[in-house]
């Protein structure tokens, strides 16, 4: 038995233990190396061919000069390790053992270290064999993009007249490139050329370069042939479309399925209308930008506890009405489906979309208006004339110019935006600037018409107010006391546990009713009254509809941005005279009574003559299933914001030579306005039919709103082209010593008491809105349909 005296065993035991940590770290040196291998090279092996991207070759060749770098230092590392254990070896040989037989350390006890030498040196001489194979690689792959390369350190920014801003872009491109990851996503790596091919390609910046020809994208695949509407039967589809998760979501639902037989037979009534009528099938998307997460959805928690209901009223009929007309439709209610239906590339949104935009239209509100530019980059102004912004309370023109509202103090949170003001959608037609959207109210057959008659209480009132606050108002306990004396009063006022304090104990309170519920009071009751607020609701014509008479306010002064908490910021200078003024305007007596509640003998004999007053139930035609539907699709099928033309800019310069075009306008019989004469050529494809353009002139202090309405018609913006011109103030006998183009949104008009006569030179300013005492504008008005007056007698 061969021995070891105890100083051998603790020096064999102190170099094993040198040893295994050398094994460890070897070991990972060689699994490290490994995977370093199979990332490095192997891109180079697998990736695409060179000149497949202009942009990979410079990251290909500086990441394998870098690999080849690393594998030389792996090389010196391991080099350097041998020579460590060799010196290791040397000093464990030298060390003092006891002599003799006995003493000597068996040599097969170091056999393990002398193998792991061995095998660091096999892994040295791999690494340099690999290091050498990686410059063989560099020199093949440098010598294949020698060309490619060279035309990308030689790139200049092209001085180009028809791309006056290239220069500019590309210097913002040098400094700024790095602050959003899209430009890396298509491709952008600090280069010049990137910038150029990202400034060419992409975007539209700069002309293309010409040695790019071979590698430039596909052109756009030419448009899918147009496929015809047809009007749908069944709103199961519609249901799972607009999805689930938020109470909102399902208010609109329930909605849906309580309209669902008025919808499915208004469907049925405007296809026997429309015949065989062409209709174009379009792709559209519905985001419900107050609704997302990002914009704080204060809606959806509220729909329970008495909250507004409006919005979600009329998003619910838009996607009803979209829907069996016959669309394809998409609905998003959150930022990351709108980001997915568009396209949007990954970044902070300053690049255009990947694709191009798979949408003929999209139905948004402010809210989702804002959070698509935030995201489109340069796109949101190429589709722009897409969009259609629902708007409850309009954006006047003077508003909607970016520049003018800057200018003239008219800038707000929710205006410039620069569209078109005919693409902003409003609950009422209280702006004719704007597009009538609408919304619909439940309609009564004859026979449900009857029994409301038959069981009215005509001594019974409902309260217009679901929130406590509402009952806030100052001075309501003296109306109210008055109206105590005659009525019994009803609220359905949302509470929890207790009776809110703000509504009095005389009050039958019902707490917040089921739709259904709230529509059997109604028709019981003789009278809706409002408190002032909220403005512009849905519920007032609900009430009507039902056969009550409603009552409301009279505010004096009206109310306006300009001295009311509540407008101040929206993109309106309206006056509202009254919490209703659609109610009071188009409707009027015996269903609406509009009184001053300060004044307690007029409130008092208001009661009383309403009490007396027999009101069958009314509901205006174009707030029915039908007139929406109508009214729809006479928008879709006819405006078309990206095509149309615009007006000629106003002439710098006439010489005597040069003769304008006669005007298509002639004075009327009576000589009191003009209108298209019948000589003058008509394009038929113009919508609105210019035969129902009528041209009269304002008083003072009367907007074109009022001055069409004043004459039975509504104004028309659409026409304002054709009034935009010296010779209409002749035909209309007004003097002008002098005419000016500029930049107004009350123009076209003339300052008569010194004869100065301004036309409009921007288009987009064109404005039914506005007066000054200074002006006597010119109006384009227009005939409508009997109870839709979104529609010209000839517009459908």
């Amino acid at each position: 038995m061969i021995t070891v005296n105890a100083d051998g065993k603790i020096m064999v035991r102190r170099c094993l233990v040198t040893l295994r940590p050398f094994r460890i770290f070897v070991l990972g040196i060689g699994f490290f190396t490994l995977c370093f291998l199979m990332t490095s090279l192997g891109g180079q092996f697998s990736a695409k061919r060179l000149g497949d991207s202009p942009f990979t070759i410079r990251t290909e060749v500086m990441g394998a000069l870098e690999s080849r770098g690393v594998l030389r230092r792996m090389s010196d590392m391991l080099e350097m390790l041998m020579k460590r254990m060799d010196i290791l070896a040397r000093l464990e040989n030298s060390t003092d053992f006891h002599k003799g037989d006995e003493a000597r350390f068996p040599l097969d006890r170091f056999q393990p270290a002398a193998g792991l030498m061995e095998r660091i040196q096999a892994i040295a001489q791999n690494v340099s064999d690999i290091a050498i194979k990686v410059d063989q690689i560099l020199r093949n792959s440098l010598l294949n993009g020698k060309v490619v390369e060279g035309r990308r350190d030689q790139c200049e920014v092209p001085r180009d007249p028809k791309y006056p801003d290239c220069a500019g872009k590309v210097e913002w491109m040098r400094a700024r490139w790095t602050s959003d990851p899209c430009y890396a996503f298509f491709g952008v790596d600090g280069t010049e050329c990137s910038f150029l091919i990202y400034l060419s390609e992409v975007e539209w910046f700069c002309p293309p370069l010409p040695w790019r020809n071979r590698t430039a994208a596909l052109p756009s695949p030419p448009p899918l042939p147009r496929v015809q509407a047809a009007f749908q039967s069944d709103l199961a589809h519609l249901l799972e479309l607009i999805g689930t998760g938020k109470e909102s979501l399902s208010f609109m639902k329930k909605r849906i399925r309580h309209l669902a037989q008025q919808w499915l037979q208004a469907t049925r009534r405007l296809e026997l209308k429309l015949k065989d009528r062409q209709r174009d099938k379009k792709h559209i998307l519905i985001h419900i930008g107050f609704l997302t997460e990002e914009s704080g959805d204060v809606f959806s928690p509220r729909v329970l506890k008495g909250g507004p209901l409006g919005e979600m009223v009329q998003w619910a009929d838009i996607l009803a009405a979209l829907f069996l007309l016959g669309h394809s439709l998409r609905v998003t209610v959150s930022l990351k489906e709108l980001q997915s239906h568009l396209g949007v590339p990954p970044g902070r949104g300053n690049c255009p979309l990947t694709s191009p935009l798979p949408f003929d239209l999209i139905y948004t509100d402010y809210h989702g208006l804002q959070q698509m530019k935030q995201h489109m980059g340069l796109s949101f102004k190429k589709y722009r004339c897409r969009v259609r912004v629902i708007d409850t309370f309009g954006t006047e023109p003077a508003y909607n110019h970016e520049e003018y509202a800057t200018l003239r103090g008219y800038r707000t949170n929710w205006g410039y935006w620069n569209l078109q003001p005919t693409q902003f959608m409003t609950m009422f037609p209280h702006t004719p600037d704007n597009s009538f959207m609408g919304f619909v109210s439940e309609e009564l057959n004859k026979t449900e018409k009857q029994f409301i008659k038959s069981n009215k209480v005509s001594s019974m009132a409902v309260v217009y107010g679901k929130e406590a606050s509402i009952w806030k108002v100052q001075g309501k306990e003296k109306f109210l006391a008055i109206l105590n004396k005659y009525m019994e009063i009803h609220g359905t006022v949302y509470y929890e546990t207790q009776r809110p304090p703000e509504v009095p104990a005389f009050v039958k309170n019902h707490g917040l009713l089921p739709q259904h519920e709230f529509q059997q009071l109604l028709r019981k009751a003789k009278l809706f009254i409002g408190f002032g607020f909220p403005y512009e609701g849905p519920a007032p014509l609900e009430a009507i509809a039902n056969g009550c008479v409603f009552l409301q306010a009279r505010f004096n002064p009206p109310h306006s941005s300009l001295n009311h908490e509540f407008f101040r910021g929206k993109p309106t200078s309206r006056e509202v005279s009254s919490q209703h003024p659609y109610a009071e305007d188009f409707i009027g007596k015996p269903h609406v009574w509009t009184v001053d509640y300060n004044n307690s003998e007029e409130f008092e004999a208001a009661i009383k003559t309403i009490m007396r007053t027999q009101v069958d139930p009314y509901l205006p035609y174009e707030y029915t299933c039908e007139g929406m539907l109508e009214r729809i699709h006479a928008y879709i099928q006819h405006q078309d914001f990206c095509t149309m033309s615009s007006p000629p800019l106003p002439p710098k310069a006439k010489s005597p030579a040069m003769q304008s075009p006669p005007s298509p306008l002639a004075l009327s019989p009576n000589a009191t306005h003009l209108v298209w004469s019948p000589s003058a050529s008509r394009d038929p494809h113009a919508w609105p039919p210019v035969d129902s353009l009528q041209v009269w002139v304002s008083e003072t202090r009367h907007s074109c709103t009022e001055t069409c309405r004043q004459h039975g018609l509504v104004c028309e913006p659409t026409f304002f082209r054709f009034l935009n011109k010296k010779e209409v103030f002749l035909q209309l006998s007004i003097t002008c010593d002098s005419t000016e183009y500029e930049m107004n949104h009350l123009y076209p008009a003339v300052a008569e008491n010194v004869h100065e006569c301004y036309l409009q030179k921007e288009p987009l300013l064109f404005s039914c809105a506005g007066y000054n005492t200074k002006y006597r504008r010119l109006c384009p008005c227009r005939d409508y349909r009997q109870g839709q007056v979104a529609l010209c007698r000839d517009c459908l």
